[in-house]
């Protein structure tokens, strides 16, 4: 029986043990779990965000893409200007009139010093492609033109002309547009030396330039000078037979145009561009035919012709534009080296002092296209 009760009271103490170890245990995790609890809850630091700093505005090549086409604009005006003075010179009706005065097969011997005064009015469509950052326009220019002409000797003429134009120029992809008043002054002379004739033509225009454009925050704008100066020699030779004629001709033009640099007003980041300056050189070969008729006493003339030009030096120049402290370099536009030019005339004589005319002359390049019609008025005495 001892043993029995000494083996219960083992029992007894082994069990109290585990029980408190039991008890120790869970006391344990009880005050880890308060201490994770606790550490939970304190507060989280708060991060400070760093400051980005705002992207610098760079102005876009686009963004002159109006006054590009100002620039090119001067440029084919004084052009416009100079073949047409040149037209004056040798154009096959012009040159039976200068040596046969009183047309339809009259003496030669009847020729007098004459004055000569003309007046012109004209409009002229152009479209230039797009080519590199420039996106392409559309411009439509109208204007008029009052001459004054003398024979000097015989077989010399002078005259001096003064053509004023507007241009209004439109650059929809871009949302820009601009217009261009120009000035032009020019001075002209032939020589006839029998079929052969040589004219020169001298062209000085000045105007101003009114630029626009959409920012999206309204218009930036701006207004400044332009200018342009050209020079023409052209040889030509008069072949008739009977009413009919062919005059072949070969021309060398220069024409330089320049820009002011300029600072737009209003908008969103207006910008500061530079000066500008372009030129071209070409040479043009072709051939004129006519034929005239006599209808109740008096002359109609037609006409037609085709040359071929080669632009063998152009200087696109380029311009600087500014946007704060940020710069970028834009190139110009221009035309293909080669293309075609072709026009047609019809002239009708009222009196042998006095005529009406209409011409049609046409620019075909591979990024651009010119038309051009003029109606004017001729009067001799």
């Amino acid at each position: 029986m001892r043993c029995i009760t000494q083996l219960s009271g083992t029992r007894q103490t082994i069990g109290l043990n585990r029980v408190r170890r039991i008890m120790a245990a869970i006391a344990f995790v009880v005050m880890m779990c308060a201490a994770t609890s606790g550490f939970a809850q304190s507060p989280t630091p708060t991060s400070i965000p760093t400051p980005t700093a705002s992207p610098t505005p760079v102005p876009m090549p686009t963004s002159i893409n109006d006054d590009q086409s100002a620039g090119n604009s001067a440029l084919n005006l004084g052009s416009n200007f100079l073949e047409r003075l040149g037209n004056q010179a040798s154009n096959g009706f012009n040159r039976v009139s200068r040596t046969n005065p009183g047309g339809g097969g009259a003496s030669a011997a009847t020729e007098d010093p004459r004055y000569r005064t003309w007046f012109e009015g004209y409009g002229v469509s152009v479209r230039t492609d797009a080519q590199g950052d420039f996106v392409g326009d559309k411009r439509k220019t109208f204007g008029g033109v009052a001459g004054f002409g003398a024979r000097v000797a015989p077989g010399v003429n002078l005259g001096f002309s003064v053509d004023q134009s507007h241009t209004d120029i439109d650059v929809p992809l871009a949302l820009q547009s601009a217009t261009l008043d120009l000035t032009q002054l020019g001075f002209s002379g032939s020589v006839d030396k029998g079929p052969w004739t040589w004219a020169f033509a001298l062209v000085h225009g000045f105007g101003k330039v009114h630029s626009s454009r959409d920012t999206g925050l309204g218009f930036a704008t701006a207004g400044y000078r332009a200018a342009v100066d050209g020079a023409l020699t052209e040889i030509s030779y008069y072949w008739t037979r009977d009413q009919m004629r062919i005059v072949p001709k070969a021309a060398l033009e220069y024409v330089r145009a320049t820009g002011a640099a300029f600072q737009e007003a209003g908008g969103l980041d207006p910008l500061s561009v530079g000066s500008t300056a372009l030129s071209r050189a070409r040479v043009m070969i072709g051939a004129e035919i006519g034929r005239y008729f006599i209808l109740d006493q008096k002359i109609l003339d037609l006409s037609a012709y085709s040359k071929f030009v080669d632009n063998f030096h152009q200087d696109l120049g380029s311009v600087q534009v500014s946007l704060g402290t940020q710069n970028i370099v834009v190139p110009g536009i221009g035309e293909s080296r080669f293309g075609m030019d072709a026009g047609a005339s019809a002239s009708l004589s009222l009196t042998s002092t006095a005529r009406l005319y209409v011409n049609y002359d046409g620019k075909f390049r591979n990024e651009l296209t010119s038309h051009q019609g003029t109606v004017g008025f001729e009067y001799r005495w």
